[in-house]
C-alpha cells in the first residue's frame, strides 16, 4: 500500500518506520526537513506539503499533538483535503477531543475522504516495538482498508464503534492510566514516608488484589528513579483536559479524574512537564517533605 505519514515525533517517526519495514511504500512531509531524514535514510520518500501528500498514496496516517494541529494538517492552505485523492482514507492516530474527531471526520467526509480516529496506547516503546494498542473509530471498509497498516504498528486492534469511538476509548484508558500513576505514585511515597522499603511494599501488592501493569511497570520506574520521557508529563496533562472536557460536555461525574487532571496540572507548572508521567513521584516528595531518594534497604 501507498501510505504517507504526517507527525515523525517521539511515537510517530518508529511508527512510521515500522510501516517501512512492513513493506509499504512510504511518503512523508514535516514542517523541519530534519524531521523526515531518519524515514529518508530508511527508504521513504518526501513530499512538499500534506496536500502533495494526500494526491500519490492510498492512506494517509497523522500523529501530531492535538485537534488544531490535525485541523490544520487536513485543512489548511495546503492541507489533505487541498490534494485527496478519490478513496483515500485520513487515520489520525494523535489523542483528540472526541466530538472534535467527529466534526473532523463529518467534513472530511463531506468532501469524499474517509476518516478514521485510531488514537493509541502503548508508549515510545511500543511504537518502536510495533505493539501499540489501537483504538479506531470510524467506517467499516474504511477501518479494512487501514488496517493492514495497523498491523504494522500495533498487536491489538480494535475497530471499537463509529466515528470518535476511537477517541473514546483512548480517553477511558488515560483515566485508569492517569489514576493509576498517580495511585502508585501516592502509595510508594507512603511507604517511603513510614519508613518502609518501598520495593519490598510493591513486591509484596504484586502478588494481590492490587497487582496492574501500572504497578509493575511504572512503580519499578519510579523505584529507579527513571523518569526519561516515554509519555511526557505535559501529554498526560493534555489528556486528562480531555477527558475533563468530554465530562462538561456529558455532565458526568468523575472526581478520580479531576483528581489527577489536577495534579498533572501540577506537574508541568512545577517545572516536571518535559519528564515522564511517573515524575508524579517526585511531586509527591516535594509536597510531603520527602528529601531525596526513596529509602531502599536493598
Amino acid at each position: 500500500m501507498k501510505i504517507g505519514f504526517i507527525g515523525l515525533g517521539l511515537m510517530g517517526r518508529p511508527m512510521a518506520l515500522n510501516l517501512l519495514k512492513g513493506g509499504h511504500e512510504l511518503s512523508v512531509w514535516a514542517r523541519r526537513a530534519e524531521s523526515m531524514q531518519p524515514l529518508l535514510a530508511a527508504g521513504a520518500s518526501s513530499a512538499a506539503s500534506p496536500a502533495d501528500l494526500a494526491g500519490r498514496v492510498d492512506l494517509l496516517v497523522t500523529m501530531v499533538a492535538d485537534a488544531p494541529d490535525v485541523r490544520e494538517v487536513m485543512f489548511g492552505e495546503k492541507g489533505v483535503s487541498k490534494g485527496a485523492q478519490d478513496g483515500l482514507v485520513a487515520v489520525d492516530m494523535s489523542t483528540i477531543l472526541p466530538a472534535a474527531a467527529r466534526q473532523i471526520g463529518a467534513e472530511l467526509q463531506s468532501l469524499g475522504v474517509d476518516f478514521l480516529d485510531a488514537p493509541v496506547s502503548g508508549g515510545d516503546a511500543g511504537a518502536i516495538a510495533g505493539s501499540l494498542s489501537i483504538m479506531v473509530g470510524g467506517g467499516d471498509a474504511a477501518f479494512a482498508k487501514a488496517k493492514p497498516a495497523f498491523a504494522c504498528m500495533g498487536k491489538v486492534i480494535v475497530h471499537v464503534g463509529g466515528s470518535g469511538a476511537g477517541q473514546v476509548a483512548k480517553a477511558a484508558n488515560q483515566i485508569l492510566t492517569g489514576v493509576g500513576v498517580l495511585a502508585v505514585a501516592e502509595a510508594l511515597n507512603f511507604a517511603a514516608k513510614s519508613g518502609v522499603d518501598p520495593a519490598r511494599v510493591r513486591e509484596a501488592l504484586l502478588g494481590g488484589a492490587a497487582a496492574s501493569k501500572i504497578l509493575e511497570n511504572h512503580g519499578q520506574r519510579m523505584l529507579d528513579r527513571n523518569f526519561k520521557p516515554g509519555f511526557k508529563s505535559w501529554m498526560h496533562q493534555k489528556d486528562m483536559n480531555i477527558v475533563m472536557q468530554s465530562a462538561y460536555q456529558l455532565g458526568l461525574c468523575q472526581p478520580a479524574s479531576a483528581a489527577a487532571a489536577q495534579m498533572f496540572n501540577a506537574m508541568v507548572g512545577s517545572g516536571l512537564g518535559e519528564e515522564d508521567s511517573v515524575a508524579m513521584l517526585k511531586l509527591l516528595e516535594r509536597l510531603s517533605n520527602v528529601v531525596g531518594e526513596l529509602p531502599l534497604s536493598r
